[in-house]
């Protein structure tokens, strides 16, 4: 795989980063820690590098199930991780204050079976702790050697300028990486968050990159699905059968259908392309439940489209215009 460096650091990561959210997890879609152990190690195998997850994730079990398996491969990872979310019922077990930073961070490390973490993103804004308070917290983690780099994932546009503008102001490190939702069905966030990225060194690391499963074409507009995410994900919810099953998405997953076949490729390798073709993204990150939808995944890291077919799938995909977006860029903007 090609290495790109994450936003404006020195940071390489392959195209293509592994998730964790589902190993270890209590329910139907779960990776049981054998196929995550064999997930992993195809994954490094075929040059990958950056492996995801959070201290939530499964309730702590996937930070786990990583740190088991790693070994003596950990020094050839990136390995992030994310702090914001309840831990448990205590109040301080929440949110982003000091106590819950730095006690996250060190119940992280233990999890992961590492001393230290490569990249630690906020998981989700707090508007109760002061982010002053929260942002020495990181730099005090990131001097002392336990933190390499941070990230942010989940906040408003004005929350995350806000937040590096500050760092930036107090000589404390930057953060070098935003993770958020998009795909080809969910491209909100380019009205305001790819010019952020691009201007305040961020790279952007999409999750959800095949839209729940929408883009992985098993789905059809006449028949609506019994099994699999969005078949169980509750209406009006950001995956659900009713939120995704609209014209666009069928006339979007038309053109997906005909590039991969053009390719001899997948629909989910023509979807993870499609996000690796913009210049703020360095790496996507997978989702891979099973070892079968990994090699799937995989596909996209050598995938290439012709200038046409990046502009038909812009197009299909393509945002409604807003104010102010339609009048600065009338005038210039860009």
């Amino acid at each position: 795989m090609k290495h790109t460096p994450i936003g404006r650091s020195g940071l390489m990561t392959s195209p293509l980063t592994l998730g964790s959210m589902l190993f270890g997890e209590k329910s139907e879609r779960t990776t049981p820690e054998p196929e995550a152990q064999r997930i992993m190690d195809h994954y490094l195998a075929t040059g990958g590098n950056h492996i995801d997850t959070a201290n939530v994730y499964a309730e702590g079990r996937s930070e786990e199930i990583i740190g088991r398996h790693l070994g003596g491969k950990r020094q050839r990872v990136i390995l992030s991780t994310k702090v914001r979310f309840p831990m448990g019922e205590d109040p301080n077990q929440s949110g982003l204050s000091r106590l819950h930073v730095i006690e996250s961070v060190h119940d992280s490390l233990r999890r992961l079976n590492t001393d230290y973490i490569d990249l630690l993103y906020l998981h989700c804004w707090d508007p109760i702790t002061p982010l002053s308070e929260t942002l020495r917290a990181l730099d005090d983690l990131v001097s002392s050697g336990k933190v390499r780099y941070l990230g942010i994932s989940n906040f408003k546009a004005w929350q995350l300028m806000k937040a590096q503008g500050m760092a930036e102001q107090s000589g404390y490190s930057p953060f070098i990486a935003a993770q958020y939702q998009y795909s080809l069905v969910k491209r909100d966030l380019e009205y305001e968050f790819a010019d952020l990225c691009a201007t305040e060194g961020l790279g952007l690391l999409p999750w959800g990159p095949l839209g729940g499963g929408f883009l992985s074409g098993k789905y059809t507009p006449d028949q609506q699905p019994t099994e699999g995410r969005i078949a169980t994900t509750a209406d009006h919810t950001e995956e659900s059968w009713e939120r995704r099953n609209q014209a666009q998405n069928w006339e979007i997953l038309a053109v997906v259908d005909r590039i991969a076949k053009s390719h001899k490729s997948s629909h989910v390798a023509v979807a993870l392309a499609w996000l690796l073709h913009k210049e703020i993204v360095p790496s996507v990150i997978i989702g891979a439940r099973t070892f079968v939808q990994l090699e799937q995944n995989l596909e996209a890291a050598t995938l290439e489209f012709s200038s046409d077919e990046m502009a038909q799938l812009d197009e299909v995909s393509k945002l409604p215009e807003l104010y102010p977006y339609r009048m600065i860029e009338a005038y210039g903007g860009r």
